[in-house]
């Protein structure tokens, strides 16, 4: 009887060493959207953040600002 009682104790304290386990894991966060932006030069859409901007245009790349200028 003392036997079982103690297996049950160590299964008992496996499963809760497993669950806060799970909780401890960091959830995977979705990426922020970000706004979209369109090439004044060859039409492309980007986002923002990898766009570059000159004025009140964007371009996906810096020959294509450089072409724009010309």
């Amino acid at each position: 009887m003392s036997r079982l009682l103690f297996l049950f104790a160590i299964a008992a304290v496996v499963y809760l060493l497993i669950k806060s386990y799970r909780k401890a894991e960091p959830e995977k966060k979705q990426a922020a959207a970000e706004d979209m932006v369109r090439c004044a030069h060859c039409g492309v859409h980007l986002p923002i953040g990898e766009s570059i901007h000159a004025g009140e245009q964007y371009f996906c790349c810096a020959a294509h600002r450089d072409a724009q200028k010309k």
